[in-house]
């Protein structure tokens, strides 16, 4: 019966995330689009909540934002969300693997940075894929690459993805237990 409750425990979890992760592009009034980048306050905070609870839910989590992404935004910003599948899963395993890091911030903070590099390098590889096959606004070709796609793509999303997990893992410190995220019910033994 416990393994039937947390497959609707999740399921719940993952579908409110989901649902989350498609409104906030949708309403939040702070987003910047420049060239391939955009930047949306928190957009990234549902598919980083769903590494609390596990590495499923953290993948289907970032396939139902990315469909929201396809369905409202340019292809290339579909394609950039989709890529978070990659960060979500190791993200969510290590949390999964090493739950005790939640109570540790100087470790959260080093999970932070590496997980914003791995967002990053990801988000820049399928721009770059993207400038090298002419797939881009004239804008971001007089930018230049190193502008276009490392600066604003590289640089800017490793800034947004650092301020997006920190805004998660705040939430999730205040609810965690709460909300019995297994990463937090881990922690605790």
């Amino acid at each position: 019966m416990k393994m039937k409750k947390n497959s609707v425990l999740n399921m719940t979890y993952a579908a409110f995330l989901i649902a989350l992760g498609i409104v906030i592009p949708m309403v939040m009034p702070v987003r910047i689009v420049i060239g391939p980048a955009s930047y949306t306050l928190a957009s990234h905070v549902p598919v980083m909540l769903a590494m609390f609870v596990s590495p499923l839910v953290a993948v289907l989590v970032a396939l139902g934002t990315a469909f929201g992404f396809f369905m409202t935004a340019p292809f290339i910003i579909g394609m950039r969300a989709l890529s978070h599948v990659i960060f979500a899963f190791f993200g969510a395993l290590y949390l999964q693997k090493r739950p005790s890091i939640v109570y540790s911030p100087k470790k959260m903070i080093m999970f932070n940075i590496v997980l914003g590099l791995v967002h990053a390098l990801f988000e820049t590889l399928i721009v770059t894929f993207f400038f090298m096959t002419d797939g881009l606004g004239e804008a971001s070709y007089t930018m230049g690459f190193f502008q276009s796609v490392i600066v604003l793509v590289g640089v800017g999303g490793f800034v947004h993805s650092l301020i997006d997990f920190s805004i998660a893992y705040m939430i999730a410190q205040k609810i965690g237990t709460r909300f019995s995220f297994p990463v937090y019910l881990a922690a605790k033994k």
